[in-house]
């Protein structure tokens, strides 16, 4: 199937610490575009499909996170992790997971996830629409490379993690073959 070549033109939905908020909350909304986020920069987006899913907190973006230093080092500017999930969720999956480097990137309306062709139905789990699992290279917008999970379709059986893990970008990054997937780096209860 063809990806587009570069990032679509999306305006997120996102909240970010504020301290000029008055009281307990001090959060607000805030439109941060696909602009403002890639251009000029060599971002890793790791998509997914759901925040407090089993393989997306076990290993998928833990992972990512034990990781960040190693790809910083070969001129990583962000990690991004993208969910068809809104701001509130993503905030909290990441203070659940107590992610540190990871940008959460909210994609509610999965605006982003349909223009890059990775939407499908999850309604067999009643997840709805969601993001096929894929992580990506962008560099100043271009997408330099990415890794899809196999079998892409809509209400798929399982939910593959082969090649978008954080190794196999590393290795990719590093121009060396890829070991594999990391064994999980978190147990995962529910």
């Amino acid at each position: 199937m063809p990806f587009p070549q570069s990032v679509p033109d999306v305006t997120f939905k996102t909240r970010v610490r504020d301290e000029s908020v008055p009281g307990s909350n001090p959060f607000r909304w805030q439109d941060l575009t696909s602009a403002e986020i890639f251009k000029g920069r060599k971002v890793v987006v790791l998509a997914l499909p759901g925040a407090f899913t089993p393989t997306c907190s076990s290993n998928h973006l833990p992972r990512y996170e034990e990781l960040h230093a190693e790809l910083v080092a070969q001129g990583v500017d962000q990690i991004i992790c993208l969910s068809v999930n809104d701001a509130f969720v993503m905030f909290q999956w990441s203070k659940h997971l107590g992610t540190k480097n990871i940008f959460m990137l909210p994609d509610g309306n999965g605006e982003f996830t349909r223009k890059m062709g990775m939407l499908v139905e999850k309604s067999n789990l009643g997840f709805g629409l969601r993001s096929w699992r894929y992580s990506m290279l962008v560099n100043d917008c271009n997408i330099e490379k990415m890794f899809v999970e196999p079998g892409f379709s809509d209400n798929a059986d399982g939910d593959p993690f082969e090649v978008s893990d954080a190794d196999t970008m590393l290795a990719y990054m590093k121009g060396v073959q890829p070991a594999g997937v990391s064994s999980p780096r978190r147990e995962f209860q529910g």
